[in-house]
Parts: structure tokens; sequence; C-alpha cells
């Protein structure tokens, strides 16, 4: 039986993989506000972010802060193409949201093939952005990129909550995801809207994959397992919610690590899965979804 140290251990691991979730999470509620599509190749700006990083630190020997701000906007790129090559036509086709929802499904596994002929299957990471430690708390390590990691994400999430309450293409795709067609009709140009969700999404997925690279490593197929459990935390803190999102994924992020150190690490996904099963079952809705003034994307 783990003891308490472990326990405390795995818990602060769980907080730290839970906040990257979290961030995935927000990025799955961005698109869907914004045009009511589940867009399934979120993971793949998180295994974008890390391995874009990587590759410009090692092939260019640039310093890590150049590497960070060429990374987000070339994965923001990417968003903003997926939209514009994929989404948007067959929106203009008329073509159903489950018909986009696979087509995004199968660009995420076209951006894995191209990643992996491109950057090879080797896994890869870097060192944390603080050199040193880990933070000794007792028997309890805690490496300092989990303090980047909260650090940043709180900055996100206040970024996030002022661009949607703060500036008026916030409020524009708050109106959006309320009624698209009435929002056109005000003259909110819808389109330009759904451009922007996708790079705010991508931009988020690419953050998330630079913060998460130096505590384990990337390779061209982790975007699945993330893009899995950022839904799994969407759907938690109630689809559409960002605040909820990332509530969601920080208590996924600790389930699955507690289910690790008492069970085994093959119980990982199935922890995911059965939480998922029980929200569904008990709080269709999330279990978030009741706090907080109307908490979609704001």
């Amino acid at each position: 039986m783990p003891n308490a140290i472990e326990f405390t251990q795995s818990i602060v691991n769980g907080i730290s993989v839970g906040l990257i979730y979290g961030l995935v999470g927000i990025g799955f509620c961005v698109i869907y506000n914004a045009s009511g599509i589940v867009n399934f190749a979120q993971g793949v700006f998180v295994m974008l972010g890390g391995m874009v990083c990587q590759a410009l630190l090692t092939s260019l020997g640039i310093p890590l802060i150049l590497a960070v701000v060429l990374t987000i906007p070339l994965v923001a790129l990417s968003g903003l193409l997926m939209e514009v090559a994929i989404v948007r036509p067959m929106m203009n086709r008329g073509a159903t949201l489950f018909a986009i929802i696979l087509a995004t499904l199968a660009a995420q596994i076209m951006v894995e093939r191209i990643t992996l002929l491109t950057l090879g299957d080797r896994p890869r990471t870097y060192e944390e952005f603080t050199s040193g430690g880990p933070l000794k708390l007792g028997d309890v390590a805690i490496g300092y990129q989990l303090f980047w990691i909260l650090g940043c994400g709180a900055l996100l999430v206040l970024a996030l909550w002022l661009f949607f309450t703060r500036t008026r293409s916030g409020r524009a795709l708050r109106a959006c995801s309320q009624n698209r067609e009435a929002a056109q009709l005000l003259g909110i140009p819808v389109a330009r809207m759904m451009l922007l969700a996708f790079g705010l999404s991508a931009a988020l997925g690419a953050i998330a994959g630079i913060l998460v690279t130096p505590t384990q490593y990337t390779a061209y197929n982790v975007g699945t397992p993330f893009g899995v459990n950022g839904f799994i935390a969407a759907i938690i803190g109630g689809f559409g919610r960002a605040g909820g999102a990332l509530a969601g994924g920080l208590l996924l992020g600790v389930l699955q690590a507690l289910a690790i150190v008492v069970l085994g690490a093959g119980f990982k996904n199935v922890a995911a899965l059965s939480v998922l099963l029980l929200v569904l079952l008990l709080f269709p809705n999330g279990i978030f979804a009741g706090f907080g003034p109307n908490a979609k994307a704001h």
C-alpha cells in the first residue's frame, strides 16, 4: 500500500499534467463556443508545440525564449490553415457537424503522419525553463517546471477572461456562441470569428505542449492522449466552459496520478474513462456547469 509521501508526490505530479489537460480542454471550448464544432485535432497542437520548439532549439540553436516566441505563431498558423482548408469549405457546402468533426479527426491523423515523415519517430524533450531543482519539501520533490505551468496557466486564464469580457473580438466570439445567425445579422463577421477561434485554440495547444515537454517527452503520436484527456476535462467542466475545463483537467490529472500509484500504470486510461462515464451518468451538463455566472468561455 502506498504511503503518504507517495500519495502526496502523485498529487503534485497530477496537478502538473492536469493543468495541461485543462489548457487543452479550454482549446476545445473556444472552438465549440464559436462554431458548435468539437475539434478532435486539438491534441495535435500540443504535439506540434513541443516538437516545433524542440526542433528550433536543436536545429537552429536559438535561445529558448526565441524558440517559444516563434513556435506559438507557427502552430497557430496550422490552426488557421485547418479552418481555411477543411472546416470552412465543408461548412460552406452545408456539411453536417458530424462530418466536420470526423474531418478534424482525419486532419489530426494527417498532421501526425507528416510530422513522422519530417521529424521522425524519436521521442524528444528539452531542459526545464529553470535549471536546478527539484524543490524539496520534506521527502516530496516539486520540479521547477510545475511553477512555470501554474504561473502560465493562471496568466492564460486571466488573459482569456479579459479577452472575452473586455475586447470587441472577445464579445463577438461570445455572440457567435449564443446565436451565429443573429450575430451575422448584427454585422459580426462570423467567418472571421471562426478563424480567430481556431488560431487562438491552436496557440493554447502550442503553449501547453511547450510547457509540458520538459517534464516528459514529445513525439509525433502524443497528440491523441492529450486530446482525449483534454476532451474529458472539458466534459467534466461542462462543455463550453473554460473555467470548468481547467478545473476538470486538474481533477482528471490528480485522479489519474492516484490510480497509477494505487492500481498501476495500466489503469491510467481506465481511470480517465471511468470518470468520463460517471460524469455523463450523474452530471450530464458537467460537474462545474452550475458554478460561476454563465461560465461559457469567459
